[in-house]
């Protein structure tokens, strides 16, 4: 088995210099003794062992992860890439669910911590709120994804961008009464959002009416609700924007109970693209977030906090996935069958 020892004696260094040319955790070196430890990696098969080198930084070469619960598929989704990306820089990933609680949320995280875990991704932020670290305070390396606190390192979609997208497409179809099924008023994710659908109704001359507004939850059940007290207005939207997959599930299925057709008589439009969207029976009009970018810059930013750098933040930006729930008002989004007229024609 080649060694850390083989490969200082094959580039002509030290063990030690050896370890911080492999260190993932410092900037790249181009000097020529980094390219000939490079060059002898290579040549003699050098495989690190992340494992020992964290226990000889005294660490674990873990990640620790806190999401609000696993049954979230976005949650689940993206606890996922960040696993995956963590594996590609040999560390390890491991969650914790706090059901979006702060007290819930202090408990994992110092289980996490006594468990050495090298650092934290949290995606339980809350507006202008700490982070409910308990005893490990700020001791513990750590960074915020998905959401944002507006004060600590964070690696986000572009939530504002993501809606303005959205509401533009309901716009650009002709729609002007579109409904907003909002989220939780402490996530900045559903803050940016509402924002995000206020500014491109502004850009528009559309005047902005509370009385489309509802919802404070990110569940399906809450989609529900809330759509059931936009569809049930005494002039009801054509079309409503929900700020993510899991409330737009939750209209259609109001919208069925009501006996609406999406996108006949609802245009639908989503947000997160998670799986199963594009497989509803009308699949779902929706807002792609980058997942993989974000958890990649997560663990960058954590790389940064183990290392005494500033706080900053990485903005990452969505996609518009346009399907068949969104149509102009008043229209089928199916195709027209094709007939044998229109086949010779």
């Amino acid at each position: 088995m080649v060694t850390i020892v083989d490969v200082a004696r094959a580039a002509g260094v030290s063990k030690s210099t050896v370890s911080r040319v492999l260190d993932e955790r410092l900037p790249r070196s181009h000097s020529a003794t980094a390219e000939r430890v490079r060059q002898a990696v290579a040549e003699l098969g050098y495989v690190r062992d992340p494992l020992a080198s964290g226990l000889r930084r005294v660490g674990t070469s873990t990640v620790g992860v806190v999401v609000p619960r696993l049954t979230d598929t976005v949650m689940a989704v993206f606890y996922e890439e960040i696993a995956a990306a963590a594996a590609s820089r040999g560390l390890f990933a491991v969650v914790a669910t706090t059901d979006d609680q702060p007290e819930t949320e202090r408990v994992a995280v110092e289980s996490l911590v006594r468990r050495r875990v090298d650092g934290l991704i949290l995606t339980t932020a809350r507006i202008d709120a700490p982070t409910p670290l308990g005893q490990a305070g700020a001791a513990i390396p750590h960074v915020l994804a998905l959401r944002t606190n507006g004060t600590s390192a964070a690696s986000l979609g572009d939530d504002r961008l993501g809606a303005h997208l959205a509401t533009r497409h309901l716009l650009d179809l002709g729609h002007s009464r579109i409904g907003l099924v909002c989220g939780p008023s402490y996530a900045s994710s559903a803050r940016d959002r509402h924002a995000g659908y206020c500014n491109a109704l502004a850009e528009a001359g559309v005047p902005i009416d509370d009385t489309l507004l509802a919802g404070d939850s990110f569940s399906m059940e809450a989609g529900e609700t809330a759509g059931r007290t936009l569809l049930d207005h005494p002039d009801p939207p054509t079309a409503i924007f929900a700020v993510n997959d899991n409330t737009a599930i939750g209209v259609m299925a109001a919208a069925h109970n009501l006996g609406l057709r999406i996108p006949e008589d609802l245009s639908l439009v989503g947000y997160n693209d998670i799986p199963i969207v594009s497989r509803l029976p009308v699949p779902l009009t929706t807002v792609r977030v980058p997942f993989q970018p974000i958890a990649l810059g997560a663990l960058d930013l954590l790389h940064d906090a183990g290392n005494g750098n500033p706080p900053r933040t990485l903005i990452a930006a969505p996609t518009l996935i346009p399907r068949r729930s969104t149509s102009a008002p008043g229209q089928s989004g199916r195709p027209l069958p094709v007939t044998a007229t229109s086949k010779s024609a």
